[in-house]
């Protein structure tokens, strides 16, 4: 399993003395420690640092990461005008781009965007796999496009990514519908199920789909998006994780936790549980670092570096190694 981090562009990861211009030697610092790719997150719910800005100030900062979204949302921009910012992010960063997208949380955390944004709720997923159909017909080439939402019939010449066919797109959720899309037309998934065993099912799920559609089950990243804090004093770490959660979400820790993938404790049951989603087939995860301030994002991060080697050891070797 390859390792890669959420960065902190909420002011609600950030302490009171925190400069968010830091969050680039953040990245460099993650590259440094054999992170293999760094991820933004996309959203109005809360103050941030916008996804796409933030990933073209690491393009010329970083070298070999991954430069990701998790998840980007599609309605909340202009589909012409972000089929052209990323693919000068692409270009920007050497061909180092890959796209999460999603339709946006339901309730309350999602359908007010779509008010802002001026977009129909309704067929919002419709949309998106139009959105994307639209941007990789863009990358190729193409001077119209024509579906049932988005219709463009003179389209001026677009920038091309620095890849044939463009950023590979991978899709969040775990719905049967978007492990069904998933498996028909996107590059990757994305999704953070709070239980290895969703997460195994899911996936063949997905990997049906692709091979009722004619696709290998190669052509498809399986990812993993999960909330990690590190900690030896496991009620500490809980509080802290519980924090977090009120500030970013506005619920208790004990309700996430029943919606998204997150592990808390030692160094060693945070690896236990990385491990069990690496059984379940996860070969991509992005951790969110569970700290309120950037000097405690960063010894998050070293703390996760210290379990690198060992997450590309497979576990069965591993356990070898242990028992030996």
């Amino acid at each position: 399993m390859d390792i890669g981090v959420l960065l902190p562009t909420g002011t609600a990861q950030w302490g009171p003395a925190d400069d968010p211009r830091e969050l680039v030697a953040f990245g460099r610092q993650a590259e440094r420690a054999g992170f293999s790719s760094l991820f933004v997150n996309d959203s109005l719910i809360s103050p941030r640092i916008e996804a796409l800005t933030m990933l073209a100030a690491l393009a010329p900062a970083t070298e070999t990461v991954t430069l990701g979204t998790a998840a980007l949302m599609p309605f909340l921009r202009r589909p012409i005008q972000a089929a052209q910012s990323l693919a000068s992010i692409d270009l920007l960063s050497g061909g180092r781009l890959s796209v999460a997208v999603g339709a946006g949380f339901p309730g309350r955390f999602g359908r007010p965007l779509y008010t802002l944004s001026e977009v129909p709720w309704e067929r919002r997923f419709a949309r998106l796999d139009e959105t994307v159909a639209l941007w990789r017909a863009l990358w190729d080439g193409a001077a119209s496009f024509h579906g049932e939402i988005l219709r463009f019939t003179e389209v001026p010449p677009t920038i091309r990514p620095s890849r044939a066919g463009g950023p590979p797109i991978w899709l969040g959720g775990a719905t049967p519908a978007a492990l069904a899309r998933t498996g028909r037309t996107y590059d990757g998934w994305l999704p953070y199920p709070p239980d290895p065993a969703d997460y195994a099912s899911g996936l063949r799920s997905v990997r049906k789909a692709a091979a009722d559609a004619g696709r290998m089950a190669e052509d498809i990243t399986p990812a993993l998006f999960i909330s990690v804090r590190i900690d030896d004093d496991i009620d500490s770490g809980r509080r802290t994780m519980d924090a977090y959660a009120q500030a970013t979400y506005g619920m208790p820790l004990g309700e996430l936790e029943k919606i998204q993938a997150v592990v808390t404790g030692s160094a060693d049951q945070v690896l236990e549980r990385l491990r069990r989603y690496a059984a379940a087939g996860v070969r991509r995860a992005v951790a969110r670092l569970g700290a309120l301030d950037l000097r405690s994002q960063r010894d998050q991060l070293e703390r996760m570096t210290d379990l690198i080697p060992a997450l590309r050891t497979p576990a069965d070797r591993a356990s070898a190694s242990e028992d030996a």
